[in-house]
């Protein structure tokens, strides 16, 4: 369960952890989320709801008999005191925002591990000539694998979590090189994209394509 109110935000986690094969249930407050406890198996819990803040929901989920359900609370307080009250609820981690997808992930599948919980394995995705298989870290197509460098491949996989999403170069450099565009030339993104094409080209690949929406930055079309 997803419970934040950032809709933007809301859309971006929820695709991309629908690709890695995870079934999200979206709630936007307080109110909404109480009653769907019963049914998930972890809650992201932001804690600037419009309707109260989430430290009381999380401490009416740990009184409520939902005491082992695991938690990882999320939010734009970076104060040490938020982050030690929450795991004093009974947060079982904690990410700051802005934070990574793929960190997101990380964080999730080490909680279910510890709660005993399965998490769900990472899925191999097929779109058009392509098959991802984002556990092995290879790409393939008709069956040969095509030789990606670790930036390039990352950069795919994170445009095929979300296919027909448009990105701005400055939220890849922040998702897929974890840096800002004042750090690191946005030209970084146009050249790794020019290279993916190109080897995609010369695999024969024809679908998905990575299309530039001019004035925005980029999307996968399926």
């Amino acid at each position: 369960m997803l419970v934040e109110d950032d809709l933007d935000l809301v859309a971006m986690c929820d695709a991309y952890l629908t690709r890695v094969g995870f079934e999200v249930v979206r709630t936007n407050d307080a109110a909404s989320a109480r009653g769907g406890f019963g049914r998930v198996d972890l809650v992201v819990l932001d804690l600037g709801l419009p309707d109260g803040d989430g430290l009381d929901l999380l401490r009416t989920l740990r009184q409520g008999g939902h005491d082992q359900l695991p938690v990882i609370v999320v939010t734009g307080r970076g104060e040490e005191a938020d982050r030690v009250v929450g795991l004093e609820l009974g947060a079982d981690d904690y990410l700051v925002k802005p934070f990574f997808l793929r960190e997101l992930v990380a964080r999730i599948r080490a909680v279910l591990r510890r709660a005993g919980a399965d998490p769900a394995a990472p899925p191999v995705i097929h779109l058009g000539g392509l098959v991802i298989d984002t556990g092995a870290h290879v790409i393939r197509a008709a069956g040969e694998e095509i030789a990606l460098t670790p930036r390039e491949y990352m950069l795919l996989e994170f445009l095929a979590a979300s296919p027909g999403r448009v990105y701005s170069r400055e939220q890849l450099l922040a998702q897929v090189w974890e840096s800002k565009a004042e750090w690191q030339a946005q030209a970084t993104v146009d050249e790794h994209v020019y290279r993916i094409r190109r080897k995609l080209a010369d695999a024969g690949v024809e679908v998905p394509k990575i299309t530039t929406v001019r004035g925005f930055g980029y999307r996968l079309d399926p």
